[in-house]
């Protein structure tokens, strides 16, 4: 993933020059002469991911692939090109599957620390349980289900400079009731925030990246939760408004996407892949045709097939007399055959046999799909709250 360059950010507040290098990361002395950086992150990765159903209840939303990578380890790359080594990872019900996927963080250069959420409460309720591993301690926060594509090193780089108490990421947005709404005053600072207002202030919606000061505790500690039964870190943010904390806003203009629904997914991977480049590792017959960022890992193998970028296979994946592209990902250990699908998802393992004509879909682990021949009725063995689409 690509930290962002200083085109993707427009600032409120101050203005970082074109060209400008965000500035290297503020350290303090340790025990032993060592440094350290003085941000920390608290990634957020409890949430249960409803509107994915069926998909999650097996696997978190944070851990679906979007170009063949978990939606968190693209997070987890953009904290890391901050310069930012120490995570905070909040967990919720499937805390053992994203532990299994990243570890103690060690092969990304990172040390992950996992805190355990027991009930979804509050993206401040988060900031809560945190506490004792943020300390006094500078931090971003930073939403486990959003993709952006151009990263946060620069507004990372920003709030190391100036260190106001609070500083919120956002981005103009058609529908503003649906979010957060930063609304600023006359000198470009914040001067209030409204979750999911009737009447939006304003179009910049917050957009889950938030750099904080260790003031923000105190700003936890004061409110209560809101008519959802939840500590909102809208609330939060207010709070140091009201007691005369300085709190800005940079304006992100790169690629933003919630990944929460199947059609955010979709999106997000169509982000990704654009910023793919040719790779072909697996073997490729003569028959075959590859077109575009088409970017295959070693061992798969492509026999008889048409393959047009961008698209990305990942290890173990056999395609045969197959049509894929652009715009799909398809996960290790899958076999395609006689297949047709753009614009999609397909997860480990899946088998797809003699369809065509997939469009827009996302397809779990180790599924089955096959084609039966012309028949007066069709089979579907489908699970709770599915979504089909069959031709009429």
């Amino acid at each position: 993933m690509r930290s962002t360059g200083s085109a993707q950010l427009r600032t409120h507040a101050f203005r970082v020059q074109p060209g400008q290098e965000a500035p290297e990361p503020a350290r303090t002395a340790c025990r032993g002469g060592e440094e350290k950086a003085t941000v920390r992150a608290l990634l957020l990765s409890g949430g249960t991911g409803t509107r994915l159903r069926p998909l999650t209840y097996s696997i978190p939303k944070q851990l679906v692939p979007v170009g063949n990578k978990p939606v968190l380890g693209h997070c987890l790359e953009n904290i890391r090109d901050c310069g930012i080594e120490e995570v905070g990872v909040i967990v919720g019900p499937h805390a053992e599957q994203v532990a299994a996927v990243f570890g103690d963080g060690s092969a990304m250069g990172l040390r992950l620390t996992y805190l355990q959420q027991e009930r979804p409460l509050g993206l401040a309720h988060c900031v809560t349980v945190a506490a004792d591993f943020l300390g006094e301690e500078d931090f971003l926060m930073y939403l486990g289900d959003n993709v952006l594509t151009e990263g946060v090193a620069e507004a990372a780089g920003a709030f190391r400079a100036d260190r106001p108490d609070a500083q919120v990421l956002v981005t103009k947005v058609a529908n503003p009731s649906d979010y957060g709404v930063a609304s600023l005053g006359a000198d470009g600072r914040v001067n209030a925030v409204v979750e999911k207002p009737e009447r939006p202030p304003s179009d910049l919606a917050l957009i889950g990246v938030y750099f904080f000061t260790a003031a923000v505790h105190r700003a936890v500690r004061a409110i209560r939760p809101s008519r959802r039964g939840e500590l909102e870190i809208t609330d939060a943010i207010g709070e140091l408004i009201a007691t005369g904390g300085d709190v800005r806003a940079l304006e992100y203009t790169g690629f933003w996407r919630d990944s929460g629904t199947v059609e955010g997914l979709l999106d997000c991977n169509r982000a990704v892949l654009d910023t793919l480049r040719r790779d072909v590792r697996g073997s490729v017959d003569r028959h075959s045709v590859l077109t575009g960022d088409v970017v295959l890992a070693e061992g798969v193998e492509v026999v008889r097939s048409q393959l047009t970028g961008p698209v990305t296979v990942a290890a173990g994946t056999v395609v045969r007399d197959s049509r894929l592209g652009p715009y799909t990902s398809v996960g290790p250990g899958c076999t395609l055959d006689s297949t047709g699908i753009e614009n999609s998802i397909v997860l480990e393992g899946t088998t797809i046999t003699g369809v065509r004509g997939l469009d827009g879909s996302l397809i779990g682990r180790r599924a089955e799909l096959h084609a039966e021949p012309a028949a007066a009725s069709q089979r579907l063995i489908v699970g709770d709250l599915a979504k089909v689409r069959v031709a009429r």
